[in-house]
């Protein structure tokens, strides 16, 4: 079984509330102005931002759709798109998980919605694409989960069936969408939840 890794909310700490508060305090000024605003923005990843993630529309076009469509300043839009890359910050206890795997010979792998800019940072501040044997973010290959043709795309680089990869992500749609693909997947939480989900299921690898 080759395990296959989600970044933003599984390697990555990703905390798009709190990130707005931060930024935008003017704004989100308490939980319900919070949870308005991230759904304006982010439209649940949908729309403006899925076409970023896509990998078919440019930063500052993004803005400008955004600013128009919310009404929003364009400064303030630009604020977020430019936080949220250094807000993507390593989960130490998946690292050590994925480390772990790897030092136990099972493939690990990574599939995720990543914009170019945020995937060309993640690689350059944190040096993640040398944590995997492979990935695939959805901006390089213009497709974005939890449509089917991302997993399709995935499993072909990955070279395996889909019942041999594992996949786990923090968004229940995309836990979904990669059993319907046909792959095994587990809803991630934590780290730790994670492994001894592996255990339970018998897809630990066993020590060479």
């Amino acid at each position: 079984m080759k395990v296959v890794f989600d970044f933003a909310g599984v390697v990555f700490h990703w905390q798009p509330g709190a990130l707005l508060q931060r930024v935008l305090p003017h704004h989100a000024t308490d939980e319900q102005r919070t949870d308005q605003l991230m759904a304006a923005l982010f439209q649940s990843w949908g729309g403006d931002w899925a076409d970023f993630d896509r990998g078919t529309v440019a930063p500052a076009d993004l803005v400008e759709r955004i600013a128009r469509r919310t009404g929003l300043p364009a400064v303030d839009v630009l604020a977020v798109v430019k936080a949220i890359p250094l807000a993507l910050q390593p989960d130490p206890a998946t690292v050590a998980l994925i480390h772990r795997l790897r030092a136990l010979q099972r493939g690990v792998y990574f599939l995720s919605n990543m914009p170019a800019p945020y995937a060309d940072h993640l690689e350059t501040a944190h040096g993640c694409a040398s944590w995997f044997d492979d990935g695939v973010f959805s901006a390089r290959v213009q497709a974005i989960k939890p449509e089917p043709e991302i997993f399709e795309i995935a499993a072909r680089r990955f070279g395996a069936r889909p019942q041999e990869l594992l996949f786990l992500d923090d968004v229940p749609a995309n836990v979904a969408a990669a059993q319907a693909a046909g792959w095994q997947a587990i809803h991630f939480t934590t780290a730790e939840a994670a492994e001894a989900a592996l255990h339970r299921h018998g897809w630990w690898p066993s020590a060479a």
